[in-house]
């Protein structure tokens, strides 16, 4: 539930790839290197990747903080959903929960869907956040996308 400090957003990425293959990466809560590139490496600290577990995710130089310890919250492989929350580590994005959704659409292809809700760092404003958090998100789904398709062209 989103409060007055807090801010949310949506994303939507279309990839020219079947469901399957796009979901086979996405559902990876252990390897989220496979197409996030901001993601340095990425430990498991309990749990093998199913709901309940959480993962320590170090963040390349250059952004702000370094690490972030993540909790795998829902993960529904029939309904292609995966939600994780930030539960702490060395970062800007307090009490944030992530929800990403698959849809397979006509044409063979995937639309992702990525959402969030994210406590506003005192001194910053929604719009500063949302900015940051999109900016992330965006090139997350590019990169899935592009590596999804060229997985999918050599099918």
């Amino acid at each position: 539930m989103k409060t007055s400090s807090q801010a949310s957003s949506s994303m939507v990425q279309t990839i020219d790839a079947p469901l399957h293959l796009v979901w086979s990466m996405v559902r990876r809560f252990d390897n989220p290197k496979a197409y996030k590139k901001f993601v340095k490496s990425c430990t498991m600290t309990f749990g093998d990747g199913g709901i309940g577990s959480v993962r320590e995710v170090m963040v390349v130089s250059g952004l702000p903080g370094g690490s972030s310890m993540e909790r795998l919250d829902n993960l529904n492989d029939d309904l292609h959903v995966m939600v994780f929350s930030i539960i702490g580590g060395d970062h800007m994005l307090e009490n944030y929960q992530s929800t990403t959704k698959l849809v397979q659409i006509k044409g063979g292809k995937t639309e992702v869907v990525e959402s969030y809700v994210v406590d506003v760092p005192v001194g910053s404003s929604k719009e500063d956040t949302c900015l940051f958090a999109d900016t992330i998100i965006g090139c997350n789904l590019r990169s899935l996308a592009k590596i999804s398709e060229d997985i999918a062209a050599q099918l």
